[in-house]
């Protein structure tokens, strides 16, 4: 019954953040500032961890395709499905919950642990239009990181085919354009979509009606990870089912 009621204040948290809109001169620097924090100062990360899962799974994909009569061509076309299809959306989005999600969280309760929420409040303003909907905004741009990361991931494994001498160049070249099939972009981006969101609203809602001091931000951060992971791998599920199933 915890957990229900918990889920139904997450779709009450989620109605009311789009009532009694904050001033739009206001709201855009909001935005600029939220897409500067979540999507702008992650992208290193995001980066850094692609090209390396892109390294590992070409490397790994080469080891275990030893026969002979195997084309080395499926090590490119193995690295492209592994990035474009898992790595990139999900996993990353994974150690995104952790980064952005805990950022998300902290900065919310501090505001409510020193009642700068409450003053929100009593100024007339809606504190969640103003604190949440910036973020849910900015975190539509997560596709764009994304993209980058799939970007970086087939690069990393290109470098780690080729210089491992595991396959030419030409053969992870053709590879990649082996049997691609567009709409594995779409279903890619799709998947990153919702992750956004869902790293935009449940650490906010963490946050938002956390309750305590200090040390109890940091509970909370870690609880909006968990719950935060937990969403994403089930929602990653139920979108495979409904977009490839």
């Amino acid at each position: 019954m915890k957990y229900l009621a918990s889920i139904g204040s997450y779709f009450i948290m989620l109605r009311e953040v789009f009532k009694k809109p904050t001033k739009w001169r206001i709201m855009k620097s909001l935005i600029l500032k939220e897409i500067d924090e979540l999507i702008f100062s992650s992208l290193g990360i995001i980066i850094f961890i692609s090209f390396f899962i892109g390294a590992v799974v070409t490397i790994q994909t080469a080891l275990n395709l030893t026969n002979p009569i195997i084309p080395k061509n499926l090590i490119g076309f193995t690295a492209r499905q592994s990035v474009i299809l898992e790595f990139a959306p999900t996993f990353v989005s994974i150690i995104m919950a952790g980064k952005v999600g805990s950022y998300i969280t902290s900065s919310i309760g501090s505001m409510r642990v020193t009642e700068q929420i409450d003053a929100l409040e009593v100024m007339g303003i809606n504190a969640l239009n103003y604190l949440v909907f910036p973020k849910i905004i900015a975190m539509l741009f997560y596709p764009f990181a994304i993209s980058i990361g799939m970007f970086v991931g087939i690069f990393g494994g290109w470098v780690a085919g080729v210089s491992g001498g595991y396959l030419t160049s030409a053969d992870f070249v053709d590879g990649l354009q082996l049997d691609f099939i567009p709409f594995h972009i779409t279903y890619a981006f799709l998947k990153t979509i919702v992750f956004a969101l869902l790293i935009a609203t449940i650490p906010s809602f963490h946050g938002f009606y956390m309750k305590g001091g200090a040390l109890e931000v940091g509970k909370a951060s870690t609880t909006a990870f968990v719950w935060t992971s937990v969403a994403i791998i089930i929602a990653n599920y139920v979108l495979t089912q409904l977009l490839l199933g």
